[in-house]
């Protein structure tokens, strides 16, 4: 699939709220009312959120990182999620490789922490270089624990 990726404007918050509230995080953490509208409004008036658009326009799925997001010093990915329509496509991967490819200029680590409740997200992230460092016990969540990875450039 061709796809273009873009940093988001509030145009498109709806669209990652859409992608956000129908995955398996956003159900996790992002189940409250007015929740997500905020902390993506937030993401985006930072700049920290990209977009996977297709030819027509669509948005596909975000990324949202945090360049100095891990101990201050690494990149760090916060939240990656794809429209429930277009998962398994590889939409994930390419938004994984923009973000890779753009922290990659000035950091030699990677940062991102995937939930327990979500082996299969984990299992991507194994699959592309990332190594599991540990376990955080209900790092946002009580009862979540969250495994921290890290990937060497």
């Amino acid at each position: 699939m061709d796809i273009n990726i873009i940093k988001a404007e509030n145009k498109h918050l709806n669209d990652c709220k859409e992608a956000l509230q129908k995955s398996e995080l956003g159900r996790v953490y992002f189940a409250e009312e007015g929740k997500p509208i905020k902390a993506l409004s937030e993401g985006i008036s930072k700049g920290e959120i990209f977009i996977a658009i297709n030819k027509r326009g669509i948005c596909l799925g975000f990324l949202w990182f945090i360049t100095n997001g891990a101990f201050h010093s690494f990149p760090y990915l916060h939240i990656i999620a794809v429209k429930e329509e277009f998962r398994n496509l590889g939409i994930g991967k390419k938004l994984l490789k923009y973000f890779e490819e753009v922290t990659c200029k000035t950091s030699s680590k990677l940062f991102l922490v995937v939930a327990e409740f979500n082996p299969d997200a984990k299992q991507l992230y194994q699959s592309i270089g990332y190594t599991e460092i540990g376990i955080i016990k209900n790092l946002y969540k009580r009862g979540v624990n969250e495994c921290l990875m890290m990937k060497e450039i």
